[in-house]
C-alpha cells in the first residue's frame, strides 16, 4: 500500500512528473493519480476547505498534487471560486480526484451571478437573464466536480430606486434561480460582503430576510466571518439569529484577512460554538478558507496549518 504522506513527498520531489489526460488538462495542472488513501496527518473536527494556491510552495503547481497535500494535512474539503472558468475536462478530473480522496467540494462562484455591471437590484430583464444563464451553467459545473454549493452576490445598489423595490427585485430573481437549482439538490449561498459600500448585500440579517422570502432550500446564507466582523460584529449572536438559513461558512481573520490567530476574532470559540450547535442538530458545514497566508513560502504554509490545529483544538 502506498501511504499518501510518502506519495506526496515523492511527488513533490519529482520535477517534471509525467502528466496524463488531455493537453488542456495538462496546461491547467491536473493529472491522474494513484490509489490508496490513508488517514490525514491532522484530524480536524470541522470541514475546513483550502483553495488552490494556498499550499503551492509545499505541494507544487499541479492541482491534484495540491489536493493530495491538503488531504494529507487533514483538510477534507476544498473550495474554488473560479471553477466555472476551468476547462470541462479539468472540472471532471478535479471531481474524480476529490472523490478518490474522500474530500468534499465547497463553493464555486456563479459566473456573472450578479455584479456591479448587472445588479439584480435593478430588476432589469437582461440582468436577470444573465444570472439565470449562470445558474444553468452552474448545474453542469456542479455535476462535474461533485459540488453542492455555489456563491451568488446580487450586485450593487441601484441608487435611483427605493430600497424595498430593490429588495423585491433581488428576491424575484433569486426565486427564479432557485427553480433551476432546487431540482438538482444544489444550493446558491448568498454572500453579504464588506468590500465596498456600493454592494447591495451587506449584513447577515438582511440576507436572512431575503432567504426567508425566497423560501427555497436552494437559497441560503454564506456567512463569511471576516466580512461580518467588519460589517456588523457580534458574530456568535448573528450566527444564532440566522442559523436556520445558513448553508456555508467562510473564514478570514480581521484585520488582514489571513488565517485564524492572526487578528482579533476568537475563532476557537466560533468554531466550538458552531460545532456543538451543528452536532446537536446532526448538521455539518464546510468552512471555506477564503483568506491569504500571513507569512510567505513553505514556512507560512506550515504556520497556517498550525493555526488551524490550534483553533480546532477546542474541547467538546
Amino acid at each position: 500500500m502506498i501511504h499518501r504522506r510518502d506519495f506526496v513527498k515523492t511527488t513533490l520531489g519529482a520535477a517534471g512528473a509525467a502528466l496524463t489526460g488531455s493537453a488542456s488538462a495538462a496546461a491547467a495542472g491536473v493529472t491522474e493519480t494513484a490509489t490508496a488513501i490513508p488517514t490525514g496527518k491532522n484530524t480536524f473536527k470541522l470541514l475546513y476547505a483550502p483553495h488552490f494556491g494556498m499550499f503551492e510552495n509545499s505541494a507544487g503547481k499541479d492541482l491534484t498534487d495540491q489536493l493530495r497535500f491538503m488531504a494529507d494535512m487533514g483538510f477534507m474539503a476544498i473550495e474554488d471560486n473560479g471553477m466555472m472558468g476551468r476547462p470541462v475536462e479539468v472540472q471532471e478530473k478535479i471531481g474524480k480526484e476529490l472523490n478518490r480522496l474522500g474530500m468534499k467540494m465547497g463553493v464555486f462562484v456563479v459566473d456573472k451571478g450578479g455584479n456591479g455591471a448587472n445588479t439584480l437590484a435593478a430588476g432589469k430583464p437582461e440582468y436577470v437573464d444573465i444570472f439565470l444563464n449562470g445558474c444553468r451553467r452552474a448545474v453542469e459545473t456542479a455535476k462535474r466536480c461533485n459540488a453542492k454549493y455555489m456563491t451568488v452576490v446580487p450586485g450593487d445598489f441601484e441608487r435611483n430606486l427605493p430600497i424595498g423595490i430593490q429588495t423585491g427585485h433581488v428576491i424575484d430573481a433569486l426565486r427564479r434561480g432557485a427553480e433551476i437549482l432546487e431540482p438538482h439538490g444544489l444550493v446558491m449561498v448568498l454572500e453579504p460582503l464588506s468590500d465596498t459600500p456600493n454592494l447591495f448585500l451587506r449584513t447577515s440579517d438582511q440576507t436572512y430576510e431575503i432567504c426567508r422570502a425566497v423560501n427555497s432550500p436552494a437559497c441560503k446564507i454564506l456567512f463569511d466571518v471576516y466580512h461580518m466582523q467588519k460589517n456588523e460584529g457580534h458574530i456568535i449572536p448573528h450566527i444564532n439569529w440566522c442559523w436556520n438559513e445558513i448553508g456555508y461558512f467562510q473564514i478570514g481573520d480581521n484585520p488582514g484577512r489571513k488565517e485564524p490567530t492572526t487578528g482579533e476574532i476568537n475563532y476557537k470559540n466560533v468554531f466550538k460554538h458552531v460545532y456543538q450547535k451543528a452536532k446537536a442538530e446532526n448538521k455539518e458545514f464546510i468552512w471555506g478558507m477564503e483568506h491569504g497566508n500571513a507569512k510567505p513560502g513553505k514556512e507560512g504554509e506550515m504556520a497556517l496549518i498550525q493555526a488551524y490545529v490550534e483553533s480546532d483544538g477546542f474541547t467538546v
